[in-house]
């Protein structure tokens, strides 16, 4: 794994050495504070570029003679809109993206078109955090044939602030949702045959020094809870299915808590309607919903959020064997529903189905969240941009689209209604486990976990196409995004957390 570089906060000061970054705003007009000496420089080479400042552009001048600098770096602010939580985070993986393999790196935090906050400063350092993680843990030779190797223990980040410590402090919080957010990376990227059911639940486990309280149920446990849904996509493999319990309490002492929870399917051959090969290697992913909570809880615990919290993940492997679930069988869930399985591959909404029932019925949350990999129908509807939102309440469906615009992890909400609901009526059972042909797929699985919920404020996010292998951006080059991470972060940051 690459090492994570070092960012640190200072007062504003021209740099002796290493790359200096400035932010320039509209037609190339530099920071006030910024040395003469400094700006004649870059008013030539802007001049010369026909630099305008625009959004993340690029602009680079030999640094002035007598000065130690081994370059510098202006990059324009000006956009159509002022800047907020996204833009301050592309900007910083703009600058980690520009200084790849650089010594030393200072950014001028004084820009000349958007005052940048404290907060800004550190979500600048976010953005260069999470630029700068790669999954190489695999390759023998960690650079490709041609490149120069990169110099991580070079890799330092210096952001000049007219109030450093404001802006350190801001940070810490940063760093925390930071380590959520790769976390979250590294298990959907890991493959199947080292992220096993039991090996997550022991990482799960580990997150026990962040100060999580982490709870562990095996196969008899769950047997004795009568989650037959769960059991019965888990049976065809020989990983032992597990649902993983985790609290942060970190809110009032009895106060309800806000939940969270994700479909955790290590590997997803379809069962036996089994899917076709081409691109099934991807299905070490079907966990990212999971990853998604397992990151946020790591980060609300890393920031000590005031909130009461529970993730709870079901862990399964579904395969293929003699002992498989059928098509045409019919199990019973742990809410008494009894559901016939049409479909062996509509499998996530299985697990979905106790590990709701079973988060609502014991802890009695305020709201739930959950996340999965559901449906490739969501991909089809909305593609790898913006997530699928469905849900039952309208101010947390609203709650969630303005995090998702706030932080970049956007949704789109998509409906539900009773129409939907016959789809999903069973002709030997209660429900059946996926609706009548293509249409509304997404729909028709979003119907499915309502009736898991029991009336709880609930939403639930297909992360299909955002999860894994959606459009490489300024803030992430990885396969797996850790989408889910910083939106649910926004939301409880922002609605639920103590005052």
């Amino acid at each position: 794994m690459s090492v994570q570089p070092t960012i640190t906060f200072a007062p504003l000061r021209m740099p002796e050495t290493g790359t200096l970054v400035i932010l320039a705003g509209a037609e190339g007009a530099l920071p006030a504070g910024v040395p003469q000496g400094v700006v004649e420089p870059l008013q030539k080479a802007i001049a010369v570029a026909k630099f305008k400042g625009k959004d993340l552009s690029t602009v680079e001048a030999i640094a002035p003679n007598g000065s130690s600098l081994d370059r510098i770096v202006v990059i324009g602010t000006a956009g159509d809109k002022p800047f907020g939580e996204e833009e301050w985070l592309r900007l910083g993986g703009t600058i980690a993206g520009g200084t790849k393999g650089d010594g030393p790196v200072t950014v001028w935090g004084d820009g000349a078109a958007t005052p940048a906050t404290p907060a800004d400063l550190a979500t600048i350092g976010l953005g260069i955090l999470l630029r700068s993680y790669k999954f190489d843990r695999y390759k023998s030779k960690k650079t490709a044939p041609g490149e120069e190797p990169e110099n991580e223990a070079a890799r330092s980040y210096t952001i000049a602030a007219a109030a450093p410590e404001e802006a350190r402090v801001a940070f810490a919080v940063s760093q925390a949702v930071a380590d959520g957010v790769m976390l979250a990376r590294d298990l959907v990227n890991e493959p199947a045959n080292v992220l096993t059911t039991t090996e997550y639940a022991a990482r799960i486990e580990a997150l026990a020094s962040t100060g999580l309280d982490i709870e562990v149920l095996d196969e008899a446990r769950m047997d004795e809870l009568k989650m037959r849904a769960l059991l019965g996509v888990a049976q065809g493999s020989p990983m032992p299915p597990r649902l993983c319990i985790m609290r942060w309490n970190g809110g009032p002492e009895g106060e309800a808590p806000v939940a969270f929870v994700g479909k955790g399917v290590i590997f997803d051959t379809g069962g036996i309607s089994i899917k076709p090969a081409a691109g099934m290697d991807e299905m070490k992913g079907d966990m990212g919903g999971s990853a998604a909570v397992v990151g946020l809880m790591r980060a609300l615990a890393g920031r000590k959020a005031k909130v009461n919290a529970i993730g709870v993940v079901g862990l399964v492997e579904n395969a293929v064997d003699g002992n498989a679930q059928r098509p045409g069988d019919i199990v019973t869930a742990m809410s008494g529903t009894t559901i016939e399985v049409l479909n062996t591959d509509a499998e996530g909404r299985l697990v979905l189905a106790d590990a709701l029932w079973y988060t609502q019925d014991r802890f009695k949350p305020k709201f739930m969240v959950n996340l999965a990999t559901l449906t490739g129908a969501i991909i089809v509807a909305l593609g790898n941009h913006h997530a699928g939102l469905f849900s039952n309440n309208d101010e947390l469906a609203n709650r969630l689209l303005a995090a998702g615009l706030e932080t970049g992890e956007k949704v789109w909400r998509m409906p539900l209604g009773k129409e939907y609901d016959k789809l999903i009526e069973g002709k030997f059972a209660d429900i059946k486990n996926i609706g009548a042909g293509r249409a509304a797929g997404a729909t028709t699985a979003a119907q499915f976990l309502q009736r898991f919920v029991n009336d709880v404020p609930w939403a639930h996010l297909d992360v299909a196409g955002t999860a894994m292998g959606s459009p490489a951006n300024e803030y992430n080059q990885s396969w797996a995004s850790g989408f889910g991470v910083r939106l649910l972060n926004k939301l409880v940051e922002e609605h639920y957390e103590a005052r």
